[in-house]
């Protein structure tokens, strides 16, 4: 009777590592296939940056080509803040549950960059699920004349948010990529959110203009470096955001446009 014992315990490990390698090959196999035969992009990815801050990017086409699109999220002691809204419209609550079940906390407050709809389309939304939304006097205006989607309190001049455990600034430099493109400052994880006033250094051109003033522009990045020094991160609307070097790209990219345009 051992024996047989023994030989069915045999038969179970047997089976049992089977098992477990069959399952280990297949992961390895739909790994294989997501690294190298899937091309289409998820519809949200959320990336961690450094402590209670992470990036959440979602996607449009743009010039026939997927493009990425950047926010910014960080945790408090009072909820989750919220830095721009998802581009894609089918990720405004996705986004929500994402960080409710990853980090057990509700969204309280959101805050728009600029008058763009991928930055300020989920304002609305948001604003519905009881999430205090924010925005510029000067971005209202904007979204008022286009009737775009607007935040439920206006900032009238460049301000410092205290939530939870964590101050931040907001700050306008001047015109750029919009007449109302502002940037955000977290002085402790020395963090630049540049939103689209700032080009991620995988850019070969300023991308969209038609609300840009490219001659004040590099006056308003130039603003920005003196006030905020060299950022430990610094986080641009679109593209990769790895690099902290986009604000010295941005310049540069500003140049070859000016350049080019003979101005």
């Amino acid at each position: 009777m051992r024996k047989i014992a023994d030989i069915q315990t045999l038969a179970r490990i047997f089976m049992t590592t089977s098992i477990r390698k069959y399952f280990i090959l297949l992961i390895g196999f739909s790994l294989s296939i997501s690294l190298f035969g899937q091309t289409q992009q998820p519809s949200l990815k959320i990336t961690h940056l450094t402590g209670d801050f992470y990036v959440f990017t979602t996607y449009r086409t743009f010039k026939d080509k997927p493009m990425s699109s950047n926010g910014l999220y960080f945790l408090t002691d009072k909820g989750a803040v919220m830095i721009d809204t998802p581009w894609d419209t089918t990720q405004f609550q996705p986004l929500l549950d994402s960080i409710e079940f990853k980090h057990k906390k509700k969204v309280v407050l959101c805050i728009a960059t600029h008058s763009h709809e991928d930055r300020t389309g989920g304002l609305e939304y948001y604003k519905q699920k009881g999430i205090k939304t924010f925005a510029t006097e000067q971005t209202d205006i904007i979204c008022k004349e286009r009737g775009e989607k607007r935040a439920e309190f206006l900032i009238f001049q460049d301000t410092v948010f205290a939530v939870g455990q964590y101050t931040f600034q907001t700050y306008f430099g001047g015109a750029g990529h919009t007449p109302d493109n502002i940037v955000i400052w977290f002085p402790k994880d020395k963090l630049l959110y540049g939103g689209c006033l700032v080009k991620s250094t995988d850019a070969s051109d300023l991308g969209y203009l038609g609300d840009a003033d490219t001659k004040q522009w590099s006056t308003t990045i130039q603003k920005i470096k003196q006030k905020f020094g060299q950022p430990s991160y610094v986080i641009p609307g679109h593209q990769n955001w790895t690099n902290k070097k986009s604000l010295n790209h941005t310049t540069t990219l500003l140049r070859q446009y000016e350049k080019k345009n003979n101005r």
